[in-house]
């Protein structure tokens, strides 16, 4: 079995795809609905896309205890109480997911200091076997 940290390397990529095919609706209903106007939509879809990632994250991890991602893989967040997560916890653990990218400044961070990610650390919270 695969560890904990490559199960949730391989979710995050599974939820990209998801947070992606997501994307690519809303931006192909938008086109159709503006009748064909797609400079205006897609010039301002670089200040959309981290509040939609954003809300993906929360809401999942917030009310499911896992992102599509994480399900897939069967791991939860968790309090370190083992307790579901609050709003606030959902929202500074997800805070370096904005672009896809900050998330491996946000490991790296943790793999210097000897400890996992620093949202996580911050936000007292973890990711467990489901």
């Amino acid at each position: 079995m695969a560890t904990i940290f490559t199960r949730r390397v391989i979710a995050y990529i599974l939820d990209f795809f998801v947070v992606s095919v997501a994307i690519w609706i809303l931006s192909y209903g938008l086109f159709i609905l503006s009748n064909g106007f797609a400079y205006g939509i897609f010039s301002r879809m670089v200040y959309i896309l981290p509040f939609i990632i954003l809300f993906y994250f929360i809401l999942c991890e917030k009310l499911a205890n896992a992102t599509i991602g994480k399900s897939l893989m069967y791991l939860q967040v968790r309090s370190r109480n083992g307790a579901r997560i609050s709003w606030i916890q959902a929202i500074i653990r997800n805070i370096s997911k904005i672009y896809w990218f900050p998330i491996i400044f946000d490991w790296l961070l943790g793999k210097f200091l000897r400890t996992d990610r620093i949202f996580n650390n911050i936000s007292r919270t973890v990711v467990i076997n489901d």
